[in-house]
C-alpha cells in the first residue's frame, strides 16, 4: 500500500463526508493505493455515525471509537498501530488541512529518503492569541531539541512506516513526535511549507492552556528521551552531589568545633542547612534507585479503551 492517512476527530461531524471525498480524490488522481483511518476520540455528537456511513462497502475508509475522549496522542498512537502503507501521513478532520498536500509530502519520504516531514503553516489563519504564543513556543521548543523546524504543532506530518511502528505517543506528546523520533534514531528530519485553510466547520477544540503544557510536556520528554532507561544517572548524580556537599561542611562544622572556634555546631544555621543536604542527597539517591527497579521491570504500554472497530482485519 502506498499511503495510510490517519485522521484523530472529535466532534468533526460537518466535515467528514467532505474530507474524506478529498482524500479519496487526490489519492485516485495520483493513482495511489490507500487508507484512510479515522480515529475517534470519543466523539459526543454524529461523527462515528458518519463515520460508520462512510466506511460501509468502502475498503479504503477504516474507522476506530475509543470508550470516552483520551486526547490526540492517544489517537495517534493506536492508528500507529493499525495502519499498513509504507508512507504514514496525519492530519486534522477539521479541514484546515489539505489533502492536496499529500503526493509532496509522499514524494519527500520515498524519493527525498526523509524519515519524517513535518508540515510549516507559514501563512496561518488564526488570531493573534494563537499565532503570537506558537511562534515562541516553537522556537523554545527548536532551540531546546535542536530540530530546526518552524512548526512543531502542525498536525499535517509524513512518516516512513518503520517511524511510526517503532515510537510510542502518550499524554500530549503529539506536538513532539518529531523529538520522540529523533531519540528513536530518526534524524533525517524535514519540512515543507503547507496550506492552512480557514476553518470552515466547528471550532478549536484547544485553548491557550496548550501552551503551558506543552512546555511541561518538553520538559517530561526531555527528561525521558535522556535518561529513560538510566534514572540513576540524573538522581544518583544530583543526590551524590548534596549529600557530598552537605557532608563536606558537616565535617568543616566538626573541626571547627573541637580545633577552632568551640562553637556549639546545633547553634549555628550551617549545621542544619548541611543535614539538610545530606538528606536531600540521600533521599534523590534512594530516587534513582527506585526508579532503576521500576524501570526494569517496568514492561507495560499504554492501552486504551476501543469501543468499535470498523475495516481491520
Amino acid at each position: 500500500m502506498d499511503v495510510s492517512i490517519v485522521v484523530p476527530l472529535f466532534n468533526e461531524e460537518e466535515s467528514l463526508p467532505e474530507l474524506c471525498s478529498w482524500i479519496e480524490r487526490v489519492c485516485t488522481d495520483n493513482h495511489l493505493s490507500y487508507e484512510i483511518v479515522l480515529i475517534d476520540d470519543g466523539s459526543t455528537d454524529a461523527s462515528w455515525n458518519i463515520v460508520e456511513s462512510l466506511s460501509a462497502g468502502n475498503p479504503h475508509i477504516k474507522g476506530i471509537r475509543f470508550q470516552r475522549n483520551y486526547g490526540k496522542s492517544a489517537a495517534l498512537n493506536e492508528g500507529f498501530k493499525l495502519v499498513q502503507g509504507d508512507v504514514v501521513i496525519t492530519m486534522d478532520a477539521d479541514m484546515q488541512d489539505s489533502p492536496d498536500e499529500i503526493p509532496e509530502l509522499r514524494k519527500m519520504i520515498i524519493k527525498d529518503g526523509y524519515d519524517l516531514v513535518s508540515g510549516w503553516k507559514q501563512r496561518r489563519h488564526d488570531p493573534i492569541s494563537k499565532t503570537i504564543p506558537s511562534k515562541f513556543f516553537n522556537g523554545v521548543t527548536a532551540r531546546v531539541s535542536k530540530i530546526k523546524l518552524h512548526d512543531f504543532n502542525c498536525g499535517l506530518k509524513a512518516y516512513k512506516l518503520k517511524v511510526v511502528k517503532t515510537i510510542e505517543v502518550y499524554g500530549e506528546m503529539h506536538r513532539y513526535i518529531p523529538l520522540i523520533a529523533k531519540w528513536a534514531g530518526y534524524r533525517k528530519i524535514g519540512e515543507k511549507v503547507v496550506e492552512h485553510r480557514a476553518r470552515k466547520y466547528g471550532k478549536s477544540k484547544f485553548g491557550l492552556e496548550r501552551f503551558v503544557n506543552g512546555f511541561l510536556d518538553l520538559a517530561s520528554i526531555m527528561f525521558v528521551g535522556k535518561f529513560g532507561k538510566r534514572p540513576m544517572h540524573f538522581f544518583g548524580t544530583w543526590g551524590t552531589i548534596c549529600f557530598l556537599f552537605g557532608f563536606l561542611v558537616f565535617t568543616y562544622l566538626t573541626i571547627s568545633k573541637f580545633f577552632l572556634e568551640k562553637t556549639g555546631m546545633t547553634q549555628r544555621p550551617l549545621f542544619f542547612f548541611a543535614l539538610l543536604a545530606m538528606i536531600i542527597g540521600t533521599q534523590l539517591f534512594l530516587t534513582g534507585f527506585i526508579a532503576e527497579l521500576i524501570t526494569r521491570n517496568a514492561s507495560g504500554r499504554n492501552f486504551y479503551l476501543i469501543e468499535k472497530k470498523i475495516g481491520f482485519e
